[in-house]
């Protein structure tokens, strides 16, 4: 019996690390993939325009592409648990408003504007993620009435006004249209917390476990995971996320009205499901989300350089979308008959 237990012991692992190692292989020949595409939009764009990649034209696609690949960042944890945040806009939108009114006619610093947006942003992430990981609500019903809830509070608030960069302190402004090196300031700090995110999700356990949970919910928590707190952990983060991005968007817009970020729930989950993060949860990786994020923009400024209908986006955004998802479907089902043959061997 002992020479049993001890035969059948490294069986497991092996066969865990053979899992992992397909599934990072089929997922990092998909962000490859991603990367070649967007390689090969932006050359053939800059041959028929020359402009579209010169000094001027470069800093706009990294400011126009910033608050959205931190968008997705933050999106990114949320449905890598299976779960979704259609309220990223919503929050975004709110606390552009809420700063721009706070920062207004004063001599607040910079800094101090992000933090308020970030607080309100994880004040409105921890009420989605309670709904979700305590109250058992699903995610879609409540972020869903998360994303209306915020619009009509914003309406309330703003009632009919709007900020105006006239009467913000200069360093707000300066944090979206300064640059150090040359580089904006707006694409360093999408690139730090892109960078931090990925660090935590690859090294530390609680970033391994939201893995886990999104993978198979119920073998997580017979393993012990509190499936609970990592959710709620999530929806804080991507409220951090969304809200620090509400502040941002105040700094590089200066002009804020009540419904900014409108609609862009959707964008930003098209980004991280062409990014290779699955819709199931359990896969995926922040660099996916952050290019397909990178995608999208460049699609939109490479019709505009290309002077073609602005509605074509739409067009093209809900293609991607859909394939993405197919190819999703594809991917898992072969790499789950491919786990089940080895297993066997």
């Amino acid at each position: 019996m002992s020479m049993t237990t001890q035969d059948s012991r490294p069986a497991v692992p092996q066969a865990d690390t053979s899992a992992r190692s397909l599934v990072d292989t089929v997922f990092r020949a998909r962000e490859l993939s991603i990367g070649g595409a967007l390689v090969l939009l932006i050359l053939c764009t800059w041959l028929a325009n020359s402009s579209f990649l010169d000094d001027q034209g470069i800093k706009d696609l990294l400011l126009n592409s910033s608050i959205l690949v931190l968008l997705a960042v933050g999106q990114s944890v949320v449905v890598i648990t299976r779960n979704i945040d259609l309220s990223v806009g919503s929050v975004v939108g709110l606390t552009a408003f809420a700063c721009g009114d706070f920062a207004k006619n004063s001599g607040h610093s910079a800094f101090t504007v992000c933090l308020l947006g970030i607080g309100i942003g994880v004040a409105c992430g921890l009420i989605s993620g309670l709904l979700v990981s305590f109250g058992r609500v699903p995610a879609l019903v409540v972020t869903l009435g998360m994303l209306y809830v915020l619009q009509g509070f914003g309406y309330w608030w703003a009632s009919g006004d709007q900020i105006n960069a006239a009467t913000l302190p200069d360093g707000v402004l300066n944090l979206g249209s300064g640059s150090v090196l040359g580089i904006p300031y707006l694409p360093l700090l999408s690139a730090a917390a892109l960078a931090a995110t990925a660090y935590y999700l690859r090294t530390y356990r609680g970033g391994r476990e939201l893995y886990a949970i999104g993978s198979n919910p119920e073998a997580a928590r017979l393993a012990g995971i509190p499936i609970r707190r990592r959710v709620l952990a999530a929806y804080a983060f991507s409220g951090a996320i969304a809200g620090f991005a509400g502040a941002l968007w105040l700094s590089r817009f200066g002009t804020v009205v009540a419904d900014a970020a409108n609609g862009w729930e959707l964008t930003v989950v098209s980004a991280v499901v062409v990014g290779g993060v699955a819709i199931t949860g359990g896969t995926g990786s922040v660099w996916g989300a952050a290019l397909g994020a990178l995608l999208l923009t460049t699609i939109g400024s490479a019709l505009v350089v290309l002077k073609v209908s602005s509605f074509w986006q739409q067009a093209i955004t809900g293609v991607l979308l859909l394939a993405a998802i197919t190819t999703d479907r594809i991917v898992q089902q072969r790499t789950t008959s491919a786990l089940r043959k080895r297993s066997r061997a």
